[in-house]
């Protein structure tokens, strides 16, 4: 089904596959009759020619990106703009769309969510931007209907920014990125590795792109094969699918942790663009005669089955198959894998879904960016025709992906053949993917095509004692599932017909109601703020020396940013630095906030020119016992903070408050074996904050112990690659080393002065 290649191949004519060992050169001589060097090869991807009109630095190793177009929902959008604000912003540079499609339930938290909405309207209207008003899109709907182009590239405020099987190479970061955007600054980064992704055979009736995407995912993401890499998708199984099965795939390579992707685009895809009224923006993109990848995911087509994505991890996959024949077996790993997530905090089964040999499900979810496009509706509809989803607990809810869509799936009939089985058809929103919408009931079991089930992500709280769990699969197992009530179905167990009906997609509905600036700013316009939306608190420079108390730690093999900094009912409050700030790692740590507070006093002192062994009085034997060694350590040179361990933190998604709430707190450091993303640890370090480093094994410290690192100023302006620091007793200072990965100067630049709002102010 999946085969990962060992090392880097060639590609030739976009067919065939040379491995690159030592017989490479004579292969390929023999197949093309002239030589090439894996250099060369290199430049042949689609990849790097986009990465190379778009790059100014003029350097191929050390890229510095321009973005095309720039795309934020509203629960990111808010920060961005009082950032980029802070630091002098005067227009939108490029074309910056601002979409609703978070904080769409306007109930939540009274006014809040409106309020900024009508920020981002006003926001748009000043600086010049395009407003979609909420329940019109999700964000990367919008953006494939009316943003993506042939060879351009988009960065998005959020994580699943995908648009590569358009021919778009997107990324998804944490909002400071975007302000660099949008002060005209650039996106740093080396050079990627580019992994091919060799597509054959066709997929059988009544497998998805969600099928598809899960078997890469469940091949590629423990062992880290595509991690900060661009996956690049070829092949001759590429023609068999779909736009729309395409861009289901696509979305989804965000769960591998890569940087980017891109495909190789041809007549289906021109079409799409014809559909949507911009064939202009199609432009045909292949690899090069030969082109050479540092890697290779072979899928074959016809061998992929349907597949489910068991708690709490895309990755955590099976075939649907292999779960209905061992389910006790599985649903064991499952509790054990539990127990490691939820970390005891409540009793988790899934063994009590078993009836009578069969795994019964409580809810089926199809919706956002990966399940709600039209064709997986139509398919959904079809599985589902002249069936009934029962009235026990299961219940069904679909969530098209834009008006657009809906009104179509009203158009053809499909809505009222989905209303008539008991679904419930609602608009555009992303809620159910990340716990604001059909959370399911205590101990309830979900499947869901949308992008995610990490643990409590579809809103379940165990500090109040609410578990629930999701499985990630294709909407055409979810609609299998429901038309047999609630029992798990694979949908090549059913038979159906699949209509497969023609996509007509009507502008008017965004013509009349999405504000479009035109790129053209009123600097007239008075910004609406609410009173939930507020400033972000001043962040003093770093300090000669540094030092912080370990306030958490996770062993965990990986902690999401939904574990740092919680979705769902946080979501209103994310305009709000200090309000936010109050949930962090409320989930995993709940007592992480109130740790870091009292921490944060000291340094909070210091600032104001007052003791810091005042405030906080278990700080006075610790500065004692480092005087000893470094005399002039004091309020003036000593700045106090918290830091958090965490073995891989920040897989998920691109919010810079998985960063920014520990700032806020007084964080000054995170220290890890390894970063799960790069847009994480970017996250990190736009706040001011260091990415620490330490080597797998025992650590030298633990939770409540103080780390003094002494010099770290230095050591950043120095580019120091390995820190001196200790752990501090009151009789005893014990050395360790810390590290640090490779920084380009301004990342360095914006550690030493604080934050990146220190950096543009100067």
């Amino acid at each position: 089904m999946v085969k990962l290649y060992d090392g880097g191949v060639y590609l030739v004519n976009g067919t065939e596959i040379v491995e690159d060992n030592r017989d490479a050169q004579e292969v390929l001589t023999s197949k093309t009759g002239y030589a090439v060097s894996r250099e060369e090869a290199a430049k042949n991807t689609i990849a790097y020619r986009i990465l190379q009109a778009h790059n100014t630095s003029g350097s191929m190793e050390k890229l510095q990106i321009k973005f095309d177009k720039l795309t934020s929902h509203d629960i990111t959008f808010v920060g961005i703009i009082q950032t980029a604000r802070a630091s002098g912003l005067e227009k939108f540079p490029v074309p910056y769309v601002l979409t609703n499609c978070h904080n769409s339930l306007c109930a939540v938290g009274g006014t809040i969510n409106e309020d900024d909405h009508m920020f981002g309207l006003t926001c748009a209207k000043k600086y010049g931007g395009v407003y979609v008003p909420p329940h019109q899109a999700v964000i990367h709907q919008f953006a494939r209907e009316m943003l993506a182009g042939g060879g351009k590239m988009i960065l998005g405020s959020d994580s699943h920014t995908r648009y590569g099987a358009l021919g778009t190479m997107a990324m998804g970061e944490g909002g400071p990125e975007l302000v660099k955007q949008l002060l005209n600054k650039t996106y740093d980064i080396n050079m990627p590795k580019v992994v091919g992704v060799y597509l054959t055979g066709k997929p059988e009736k009544g497998v998805g792109p969600q099928d598809v995407a899960l078997a890469i995912i469940g091949a590629v993401f423990g062992n880290g094969y595509v991690n900060n890499k661009v996956m690049e998708f070829v092949g001759p199984g590429v023609e068999n699918l779909s736009a729309d099965f395409r861009i289901g795939i696509d979305v989804m390579t965000t769960e591998t942790t890569c940087l980017s992707s891109i495909w190789k685009t041809d007549d289906q895809i021109k079409e799409f663009y014809e559909i949507h009224g911009r064939s202009g923006d199609y432009e045909e993109l292949n690899p090069g005669a030969v082109a050479y990848y540092d890697g290779m995911v072979y899928v074959d087509l016809s061998q992929v089955k349907p597949m489910i994505a068991m708690p709490f991890h895309p990755s955590n996959t099976y075939t649907i198959e292999e779960l209905n024949a061992n389910l006790d077996d599985i649903l064991l790993d499952v509790e054990k894998r539990a127990k490691v997530s939820l970390g005891g905090a409540v009793d988790f089964t899934l063994r009590d879904k078993v009836r009578d040999g069969r795994m019964y499900v409580d809810q089926g979810i199809i919706a956002g960016c990966a399940g709600g496009g039209f064709e997986n509706i139509c398919a959904a509809a079809d599985i589902l025709k002249d069936a009934y989803i029962g009235a026990d607990e299961f219940t069904l809810s679909i969530y098209p992906a834009s008006t657009p869509i809906y009104m179509e799936l009203a158009k053809n009939g499909r809505l009222a053949d989905l209303i008539k089985t008991g679904a419930i058809v609602k608009t555009a929103f992303c809620g159910p993917c990340f716990g604001a919408g059909d959370t399911p009931a205590n101990n309830a079991f979900s499947i869901r095509h949308s992008t995610r089930n990490f643990p409590n992500r579809e809103g379940s709280k165990l500090q109040s004692g609410q578990i629930a769990s999701v499985a990630l699969m294709d909407a055409r197992s979810i609609a299998a599932t429901a038309a047999n009530k609630g029992y798990l179905t694979a949908a090549t167990d059913v038979d159906a017909h699949f209509t497969n009906p023609k996509y007509f997609f009507d502008s008017s509905i965004y013509a009349h109601r999405v504000f479009d600036s035109k790129g053209v700013a009123d600097p007239s316009v008075e910004i609406k703020f609410g009173p939930n939306i507020k400033d972000w608190p001043e962040m003093p420079a770093l300090t000669k020396h540094l030092m912080l108390k370990v306030v958490s730690e996770i062993h965990d093999p990986v902690t999401t940013t939904d574990e740092l900094i919680p979705s769902g009912e946080t979501s209103s409050y994310r305009s709000n630095p200090l309000g936010l700030a109050e949930f962090t790692l409320s989930r995993k740590d709940p007592a992480y906030v109130g740790l870091a507070k009292e921490v944060q006093k000291a340094e909070k002192a210091r600032e104001a020119n007052e003791c810091m062994g005042d405030a906080l009085p278990e700080l006075r034997p610790i500065m004692h016992k480092v005087k000893e060694v470094y005399p002039d350590a004091c309020k003036e040179t000593v700045g106090v903070g918290s830091t958090i361990f965490a073995v891989k933190p920040g897989d998920g998604s691109a919010r810079e408050q998985a960063a920014s709430c520990q700032k806020v707190l007084g964080g000054w450091a995170n220290i890890a074996n390894s970063y799960a993303t790069k847009r994480y640890r970017s996250n990190l370090i736009n706040w001011g904050m260091l990415p620490f480093l330490i080597e797998e094994g025992d650590l030298p410290f633990a939770k409540g112990d103080y780390i003094f690192v002494p010099e770290i100023r230095k050591a950043i302006e120095d580019k120091a690659t390995e820190i001196k620091a200790y752990v501090v007793k009151e009789n005893e200072m014990k050395e360790f080393t810390l590290k640090m990965g490779e920084l380009t100067e301004d990342e360095r630049t914006i550690i030493l002065k604080g934050c990146l709002i220190n950096y543009y102010r100067g």
